[in-house]
């Protein structure tokens, strides 16, 4: 106990240097965009690696489920693949090069090695980043339906803002009906989301399929949410609908990261007509 407040008594001009110095930094990182957003991309590079590592031991152990994904995902595309091949021909049977003329995104895949999901404000770490060609606000999805939306991006990782984040907000809607409206999470439950601001005249029944609604520049259309696991018809505010996700956000993993071609020309012509 002596040799501890000796210890205090010498070092007691440092340690309170250190003390400061931890309170201005604190401060800097809270207050200042430009120094947070420096470090929250210096310190994804580095937690990038350790996540990367950890991660390689882990997915060893997972081989048999992650193949199994893959198999389930190459049929379904497969199938889609099947039925796109179908409808390339006009009335006047031309064959139509849809990926030169039609093509609007392109997907790009990588592996989760970081996901949180217990807390408030949840996040993503993927293995891909600006040399992927990796930018901020793309859609991260896998063969069960959404992910995120990419927020950080360093040179070879990525952070992802998870559908279970307080502060994420999409735009989805009813597959039989087309109504729509925004998606939230209210932070309790990791496996039910809430859809709000649908029309009272919409029609929801339990194990309607909830899915995007392609009105953002971020997700494409058609996108699997969940199904619906509970109706609110006393909240006259918002309707609220409890949507219980297809994926098992506690365990996630290959995904696709996707880019809308067209999204800097639509949000160019959308800032000119605001203007």
């Amino acid at each position: 106990m002596q040799q501890l407040i000796y210890f205090f008594r010498k070092f007691k001009y440092f340690l309170f240097f250190l003390l400061l110095q931890c309170i201005a930094l604190t401060l800097i990182f809270t207050n200042l965009n430009f120094h947070k957003s420096k470090y929250v991309t210096s310190a994804n590079a580095v937690t990038g690696s350790f996540y990367n590592y950890t991660f390689s031991i882990s997915e060893y152990f997972s081989l048999k489920k992650t193949n199994h994904e893959l198999l389930v995902e190459n049929t379904l595309l497969r199938n889609r693949l099947e039925q796109k091949q179908k409808t390339t021909f006009l009335t006047d049977s031309t064959l139509i090069d849809t990926i030169k003329y039609f093509q609007k995104y392109t997907f790009s895949n990588a592996r989760i090695i970081n996901n949180n999901f217990t807390k408030a404000f949840n996040y993503l770490t993927l293995n891909k980043g600006i040399h992927d060609s990796i930018r901020k606000e793309m859609a991260v999805v896998n063969g069960k339906g959404i992910i995120g939306i990419t927020e950080t991006v360093s040179l070879n990782y990525t952070r992802v803002q998870s559908v279970l984040n307080k502060n994420s907000k999409l735009n989805a809607r009813l597959k039989n009906s087309g109504y729509f409206g925004s998606l939230k999470w209210d932070g309790q439950d990791y496996r039910i989301l809430q859809l709000t601001d649908i029309p009272r005249q919409a029609v929801v029944k339990i194990g309607d399929t909830i899915e995007t609604d392609g009105k953002s520049t971020i997700f494409p259309e058609g996108i699997l949410i969940g199904i619906v696991v509970g109706v609110d018809n006393n909240n006259a505010a918002d309707n609220a609908i409890d949507v219980r996700l297809f994926n098992d956000m506690s365990s996630v993993g290959p995904v696709y990261i996707i880019k809308n071609l067209h999204k800097y020309e639509i949000k160019e012509l959308e800032n000119t007509i605001n203007e």
